[in-house]
């Protein structure tokens, strides 16, 4: 398989971010909907990719946006959660939130 232009530049772009390069791997699909870009990287570079309050990932996807609309295309990306992550499960939508109180 081909890379993309897409592709190509959220390579360069997150591997000038991390501190492991190596570790950053993206793959590609095109469907009806447009292209899906899955990005992975290394457990430790989570924070560099995300940023702040998600200020990173956000430019990201607006530059990606905007390659996409030089390519005729709607690109979407989905940062994957890394293996071993900390990070609780996020809860499926429409499912109440339940919160414990502690008795005192």
């Amino acid at each position: 398989m081909t890379k993309g232009a897409d592709q190509e530049f959220l390579e360069f772009l997150v591997k000038a971010l991390v501190d492991h390069p190596d570790d950053v791997k993206v793959d590609r699909k095109v469907d009806e909907m447009g292209v899906l870009l899955s990005l992975r990287v290394n457990s430790l570079d989570m924070g560099q990719v995300v940023g702040r309050q998600g200020a990173t990932a956000k430019a990201i996807r607006s530059l990606l946006r905007i390659v996409g609309i030089k390519n005729n295309a709607r690109v979407n990306l989905k940062i994957e959660e890394p293996e071993g992550s900390t990070r609780p499960a996020r809860r499926p939508m429409g499912e109440p939130v339940t919160q414990e109180r502690e008795e005192f």
